[in-house]
């Protein structure tokens, strides 16, 4: 759906974008619509494909006000068109993947990602004809060489999850763009206040809304924004034909906790990095890849392209044995941080991940992009979301496991 005028402020754009006081009730707050299907006062087709994109609601799977309402929000707040919510980030990642992609096409994809799209990219699109080629996609001569004449979709991260590597988003869009190619991002790390993605070329920008616009780690959600004629193609596709709605329930969380958003993100830089400079000057701790520190070796484009550092810090202890040993520590001991996957809440959560383990299950690296990811992660990280806890109760739950 499109993008409603709204005042350029984030905070007031988080607020009041895609809300409006509900016309039945004049209730304040956005109502949460529930229902499964809608009465219809006027002929209409059956299928959705006959559905004009000013048709009253009709069907749940097709369009929701609510979900209608965080779409318009997501899109003002990246400042596009349009938006398709979806069930899950995955949900996201297969809309962009199933929608834009057929048998006989290549897509170039990076070699580090968050795990369920490295695992969709080397399992399932090669047996659906898929061509699919992993790169580091901070070399951009590399990124340049694996470009074929029928590459139709190039799929970054920036920051990659796990280990805080970025991509120059202008510089990979326009090499994509240079074969005909779509350029997608997944700004899961970012978040909308820290780097808007079509701001540097990118065509499809993609959350997992479970993580910090959402931000309470109660609901899970995913989002393509971009052109409204991409995002149209996508909602035929993955809403109609594939089935991966957003319930209308968690759309309604998501959108409450996104009016925070720009607050909430301040929050999580500030603590991270005083929770990376504690750490880095630990001699218990190997290294800390955090964008806000001057130590990060792509400082400088985190600081181009970034107008927010985040809160997501990775970090080494040294070889597998510690990296085991501290992970066994934090979950007995720790007190505010929570030994748990997922990131971007407002509870900060520290989860160990070996690099082995990755390499046999998602990422399967080898020779040079093997070492290119060693030089980040080591044997190991740790993952750190730093949430909104005081920085020093955090530092002291750390300084207990390490």
């Amino acid at each position: 759906m499109s993008q409603s005028h709204c005042p350029k402020g984030p905070m007031t754009t988080a607020i009041h974008a895609g809300e409006a006081p509900d016309p039945a009730t004049k209730a304040s707050a956005p109502p949460l619509h529930m229902s499964s299907t809608f009465v219809v006062e006027e002929a209409a087709g059956f299928s959705a494909h006959d559905i004009p994109e000013d048709a009253p609601w009709l069907y749940a799977r097709w369009g929701n006000p609510t979900v209608d309402m965080l779409e318009r929000k997501i899109a003002t707040l990246e400042g596009v068109e349009a938006c398709l919510c979806t069930a899950s980030g995955m949900a996201a990642a297969s809309a962009i993947f199933f929608t834009f992609l057929s048998a006989g096409d290549h897509v170039l994809v990076s070699d580090v990602s968050y795990a369920g799209v490295a695992e969709l990219v080397r399992d399932t699109l090669p047996r659906l004809g898929i061509e699919a080629t992993v790169v580091n996609m901070s070399d951009l001569t590399a990124v340049a060489a694996a470009l074929r004449p029928n590459t139709r979709l190039v799929h970054a991260e920036t920051p990659v999850n796990p280990i805080g590597r970025l991509t120059d988003l202008a510089a990979v869009a326009n090499l994509a763009h240079e074969v005909g190619a779509l350029m997608s991002v997944d700004s899961t790390f970012a978040s909308p206040m820290a780097t808007r993605p079509a701001e540097f070329g990118v065509d499809l920008v993609m959350h997992s809304i479970t993580k910090y616009i959402g931000g309470h780690g109660d609901a899970v959600g995913g989002a393509v924004a971009g052109s409204r004629e991409l995002v149209a193609k996508m909602r035929g596709e993955a809403s109609i034909h594939h089935g991966g709605i957003l319930s209308p329930f968690n759309a309604w969380l998501i959108a409450r906790g996104a009016a925070t958003l720009p607050l909430r993100m301040r929050a999580h830089e500030a603590g991270a990095m005083a929770v990376a400079e504690w750490l880095e000057a630990n001699p218990r701790v190997a290294r800390v890849i955090y964008p806000g520190l001057t130590s990060h070796p792509q400082h400088d484009l985190a600081r181009s392209q970034m107008k927010n550092f985040s809160g997501m810090i990775s970090f080494q202890v040294g070889d597998t044995a510690k990296g085991e040993a501290v992970a066994e520590r934090m979950m007995e001991r720790l007190e505010v941080i929570h030994y748990a996957v997922s990131l971007g809440h407002h509870r900060s959560l520290v989860f160990w991940m070996p690099t082995e383990g990755l390499m046999e299950s998602s990422f399967r690296l080898e020779g040079a992009a093997l070492e290119d990811y060693r030089a980040y992660a080591g044997d190991g990280i740790f993952r750190l979301s730093v949430g909104l806890e005081d920085a020093e109760d955090l530092i002291a739950d750390l300084d207990r496991v390490l």
